[in-house]
């Protein structure tokens, strides 16, 4: 069997830091830029014998904005890469950018690299709303950048939404989404607005400005009514797109798929092992040159906490869970979280068609509430019935699972 790998690569440094953004990012850091290339370039042709037995399928630049950093180094990078490890040809490959960083002999470069798909950072088509936020652009820059984007030949294009933004009304909601409908993308991620602690959209935390939980809500069953509507479904919690174009790198962090990480903060999911890299531009660098420990968490899963993120992993897509699929894996029984999953249906919160079970619009809202539910009758089943839960919980000393 065929063994493929997702690969992501962090891309730290921005031209400004927004107002709500909680990644590891950097502004102000570009003198760092070559030597984060040469450290990035190094660890990558290290890594080369952990890749040897996949096939990579999808290659992911985030950041920070990878726009900003500058094609010719993109590509160094995905150079690199294409010399350590068997990158198949068909492979999905995306850069992140904002509009402010779009130029159009870059994008021709990236494109002739092999980089077949952009995530553009658009936000929002309310220019005073994207100012209020840290955002370096307009929204008529975003309609160029898409312009010049498909000149070059990307045809698959996504663009970030936030909803629930300082000022925003329900109209102005609708009013981004038309706008960017009409820019006919091939994908779209709509996020609503979380306030991380310590970011400079905290001082709107309880202000009149920001929407309530209600108009959040309703902006969220607007967009997938809407989206839905102009022919693209939802297959994610927060993202839609048209037939065959839905994001494939990151639905393998929601299917269990393997994946690796590079660069300071970077995870990777690999043979059951989650690991994360240090979040600090400097200790990256000293870690790759002077051969120090890079990880900062490093996690092998049991398959109580495989089973686990089954189900919650699961359930934020569209796709589902399903009892074939968690009995013959997990080896657990299902009848307690089917019986549960019936209860929702009936509240609408929940759809069922052959065997598998997800979310309706609805329930993605309660999601959180409603997946924590399941864990619960998870861990409710008898032991009894499942003799591996008992050797499990007496190898880990749990009381519960």
């Amino acid at each position: 069997m065929t063994r493929t790998l997702g690969v992501y690569i962090h891309i730290p440094f921005c031209a400004g830091k927004c107002a709500y953004c909680d990644f590891y990012s950097l502004a102000g850091q570009e003198n760092k830029m070559d030597k984060y290339q040469s450290a990035l370039i190094r660890h990558i042709e290290e890594t080369a014998p952990q890749m040897a037995p996949y096939y990579i399928d999808t290659v992911y630049f985030g950041g920070g904005t990878p726009g900003f950093y500058g094609a010719k180094r993109l590509c160094g990078i995905f150079d690199a890469l294409k010399r350590s490890a068997r990158v198949l040809k068909a492979s999905e490959v995306t850069v992140e950018m904002n509009p402010d960083s779009v130029k159009r002999g870059e994008l021709a470069q990236l494109r002739r690299a092999g980089f077949n798909r952009i995530s553009l950072g658009v936000q929002s088509a309310n220019d005073t709303i994207l100012r209020t936020i840290g955002r370096q652009h307009d929204f008529r820059q975003a309609e160029q950048a898409v312009r010049a984007a498909r000149a070059e030949g990307f045809d698959n294009i996504s663009l970030d939404l936030i909803y629930g933004l300082p000022g925003q009304t329900r109209n102005d909601w609708a009013d981004t989404l038309s706008k960017c409908i009409a820019l006919r993308p091939q994908h779209f991620s709509c996020y609503g607005l979380k306030i991380e602690d310590g970011t400079p959209i905290c001082k709107y935390r309880g202000s009149e400005l920001l929407p309530d939980e209600d108009d959040q809500a309703d902006m969220y069953l607007y967009m997938t009514e809407i989206l839905e509507s102009y022919g693209y479904p939802q297959y994610e919690i927060s993202n839609f797109a048209l037939p065959g174009k839905a994001s494939k790198h990151n639905l393998k962090y929601w299917l269990l798929d393997d994946y690796m990480g590079f660069g300071p903060s970077a995870h990777s999911f690999v043979d059951g092992v989650r690991y994360s890299y240090v979040r600090d531009l400097d200790r990256y660098i000293a870690g790759v040159f002077d051969n120090l420990d890079l990880v900062d968490d490093y996690e092998k899963n049991d398959r109580l906490e495989t089973a686990a993120e089954y189900i919650m992993l699961g359930m934020r897509t569209v796709r589902g869970i399903s009892r074939k699929e968690y009995t013959a894996v997990y080896r657990s029984g299902f009848d307690k979280i089917e019986y549960l999953l019936g209860e929702y249906e009936k509240k609408g919160w929940v759809k069922s068609g052959g065997g598998r079970w997800h979310f309706s619009s609805s329930g993605f809202l309660l999601s959180n509430i409603l997946i924590g539910t399941l864990l619960e009758a998870q861990s409710q089943a008898k032991m009894s019935a499942n003799p591996w839960i008992a050797e499990a919980l007496t190898q880990t000393g749990r009381e519960t699972i």
